[in-house]
């Protein structure tokens, strides 16, 4: 029986998408504590008494516009990846979401069931960059999670890994295809989080957002910094695939106020035409498997607002999905090469 195991952990998604089941995952998601980051009773009243009253029956229609026929492409992708990984590995590999299901509990209950020697899981968070409402909540539930079900079991987290040259080399085979056939710019569209998220990651307590430069001035606060992670992702892609300074730029998507990360996303594309920039790429490196986020807030309505605008031709990538060259890194995480 093996000693030595690995687990995947992705964001998650709804069940379905009928409203009671996009309810219940909006409400898990909502009330960790590290996507929302208020105190308990606020978070709660902001949640049940306002958010959770209007927005599930408009997530269900955004979730019910991609949903294939296997299910949510999340999950599937997740699955798939999943598979592939166990192909090149002899270690034992499960996986897991942080919300809805199957859950980080479930993944650990089936590698333990499965092998009653396991002592240590290597935990894999499939987000490439640092921050308190993706990366940080899984290693904080895994632990949770494993202190009061599987005492004694050893945890060890693969860290971000923004400027992995494996996962850099395989961004860039993702990309390459879609240079050769033409473009005015490139975007470089990021998971947008709360300015307070930043400040808030900063263990300097004094170096993140006091500057214009912050990010690109040496740190320790850059260990766990969104913000300069997804900026060194860019500067280490383009720079590998030689692309001029003038043709890409970075913007942040899925906002929920005017107090997250900038230049935003939506407004980008709404003012990239008037700028001459007519045929667009748009790349999503902070997620690793397609989902609403990138089909339906970027491909759909992204691609509305851009051509809208005045834009002719919109090209989304795909994200790393099961890509050879992914497979291939994550499988070498799982076996602890």
């Amino acid at each position: 029986m093996a000693k030595h195991a690995a687990l995947l952990v992705n964001l998650g998604s709804p069940d379905s998408y009928q409203v009671p089941d996009v309810k219940k995952y909006l409400r898990e998601f909502l009330m960790d504590k590290r996507v929302i980051d208020y105190p308990w009773f606020f978070r709660f009243l902001l949640i049940e008494g306002i958010i959770l009253r209007t927005r599930p029956e408009k997530s269900a229609e955004a979730y019910k516009s991609i949903w294939w026929e296997e299910g949510s492409p999340l999950i599937v992708l997740s699955y798939r990846l999943l598979e592939e990984v166990r192909k090149h590995t002899k270690v034992p590999v499960e996986l897991g979401m942080r919300y809805g299901n199957p859950s980080i509990q479930d993944g650990l209950q089936k590698l333990v069931d499965d092998n009653p020697d396991l002592k240590e899981v290597k935990l894999i968070p499939l987000y490439p960059h640092y921050a308190m409402s993706s990366f940080e909540t899984v290693v904080v539930k895994a632990q949770e999670v494993i202190e009061k079900h599987f005492k004694g079991l050893k945890l060890h987290v693969q860290e971000a890994f923004y400027d992995h040259p494996g996962y850099i080399a395989a961004l860039g085979k993702t990309l390459l295809p879609h240079l050769d056939k033409g473009y005015d710019h490139i975007l470089f569209s990021y998971h947008g989080i709360p300015e307070r998220h930043i400040r808030k990651s900063d263990i300097t307590g004094s170096h993140c957002l006091n500057s214009p430069d912050c990010c690109s001035i040496d740190s320790p606060a850059h260990q766990y910094c969104y913000r300069h992670q997804v900026f060194k992702t860019t500067e280490l892609l383009v720079k590998e695939l030689g692309i001029p300074r003038e043709k890409y730029s970075n913007s942040f998507q899925s906002r929920l106020d005017d107090k997250w990360l900038t230049p935003f996303t939506d407004k980008q594309l709404a003012e990239f035409p008037r700028k001459g920039i007519k045929k667009l790429i748009v790349l999503c490196p902070a997620f690793v498997s397609d989902c609403l986020e990138t089909i339906e807030e970027i491909g759909e309505e992204g691609r509305k607002i851009f051509l809208e605008a005045g834009g002719t031709e919109f090209t989304l990538v795909p994200c790393l999905n099961d890509q050879n060259d992914w497979i291939r890194l994550v499988s070498s995480w799982a076996s602890g090469d």
